[in-house]
């Protein structure tokens, strides 16, 4: 009983990394979707998409950053 906060962190872990996963693949799959119906706008796409795509990454970082952090505390 002593280590389960581990399993409590790996169970974060895995779900912070999923999370992240889902959102990525969401925000390419409708940028691509979009570059192929406006090819001729690609470059403003994916000017748009970059902002979401690295705060999503970065927050997701944090967040394993911080579970890990806690469990070094314990």
């Amino acid at each position: 009983m002593e280590n389960l906060h581990y399993f409590g962190a790996a169970i974060g872990l895995g779900s912070i990394v999923i999370g992240a996963a889902f959102g990525i693949g969401k925000f390419a799959a409708a940028a691509a979707e979009s570059i192929a119906r406006q090819p001729e706008a690609a470059d403003k796409i994916t000017a748009a998409i970059n902002l979401p795509l690295f705060l999503l990454e970065g927050v997701a970082i944090l967040a394993e950053v911080f579970t890990l952090l806690i469990v070094l505390m314990k």
